[in-house]
């Protein structure tokens, strides 16, 4: 059984790709977030979800449900930068007048194709910058943004295609903050994730561009126990494929990978002590990094050339003991 649904979240349409094995819940009108992810073998949630009671809550943050597209990701100093003599300067709406978590939050995307065949469900939706005039305020190129979600099997991929219509270059970033579900027992689930280094944080929590070494994280190239973990960190991936493996100890695995050579770093987060979630986010650029004083190749800053397509993929994999 492989089929593409309509449903509702406190009046927003969803659209919902489903098979016999995971059922993924999309809601376009409101930043085209996997709002759920739910697992029919398991019977489990595999994203934290939004209860109807959360709307308001929702509406404030979205990126603190499901697998939220950010872009750009992480903070930004003061919330400004300049790129290719163009200045830009992002809502200060974090602590010391930062930005964090980018433009996008809550807007309608236009979903273009919606099908089951053979054993793929697929949809894919659309936005325009320019039709959206707090983006262009604060990020003057505009952007033509496709995002193509295909489930198949225990697989969910999300691949983002970005065309920049404007007439010069741009800085462009992007990253998920996904919330994976641990149930409240971190005992229970080891993370593993090919990282290189730690990049050092100030007072603001924005990237000084200094390279810590992993020291205890090591555990992570091996797979280390949640419990007592407490992370807010961001990592580098080095040269490893950009793949992540979160485990539980009865066999079942969550793979998360990332497309190379754009996703270059690595944000593991579970709000405090490791308890009911831990999210794990791959960027392609490094917080703040239009004001780093690095090349591209060490930020993962992409340069969105006029009328140059880039495409992102993402793919969310579900394996049962």
């Amino acid at each position: 059984m492989v089929q593409v649904n309509k449903g509702q979240w406190n009046g927003y349409e969803t659209v919902i790709l489903e098979n016999d094995t995971l059922a993924a819940t999309l809601l376009p009108e409101l930043g085209c977030n996997v709002i759920r992810l739910w697992d029919k073998k398991a019977q489990r949630d595999i994203l934290r979800t939004p209860a109807e009671s959360d709307l308001d809550y929702y509406m404030t943050k979205p990126y603190h449900f499901g697998i939220p597209m950010l872009m750009p990701p992480g903070r930004i100093r003061r919330g400004s930068f300049t790129y290719e003599g163009v200045s830009y300067q992002f809502d200060q709406n974090t602590a010391n007048d930062n930005h964090i978590h980018g433009l996008h939050r809550l807007q309608s995307w236009t979903v273009t194709r919606a099908v089951a065949a053979g054993d793929a469900a697929e949809v894919t939706a659309q936005l325009r910058t320019a039709d959206d005039d707090n983006w262009m305020r604060q990020y003057p190129a505009p952007l033509e943004l496709e995002v193509a979600f295909r489930l198949q099997g225990g697989t969910l991929t999300q691949q983002l295609t970005v065309i920049n219509q404007g007439e010069q270059s741009a800085p462009f970033g992007f990253g998920t903050h996904t919330w994976f579900l641990i149930d409240g027992e971190p005992n229970r689930w080891t993370m593993q994730v090919p990282v290189a280094g730690i990049y050092e944080l100030d007072e603001e929590l924005i990237t000084t561009g200094k390279t810590l070494p992993l020291g205890d994280n090591r555990a992570l190239l091996e797979g280390m126990n949640l419990e007592g973990a407490d992370f807010d960190t961001v990592f580098s991936a080095g040269e490893g494929k950009p793949e992540a493996w979160l485990t539980r100890e009865d066999g079942y695995r969550i793979r998360y990978a990332g497309s190379q050579p754009h996703f270059k770093h690595w944000v593991l987060y579970t709000r405090g002590t490791a308890d009911e979630i831990i999210c794990v986010e791959p960027y392609t650029w490094l917080t703040d990094a239009p004001n780093l004083p690095f090349d591209s190749e060490t930020t993962g800053l992409i340069d969105l050339k006029p009328q140059a397509p880039v495409t992102l993929t993402l793919n969310l994999e579900i394996i049962h003991p």
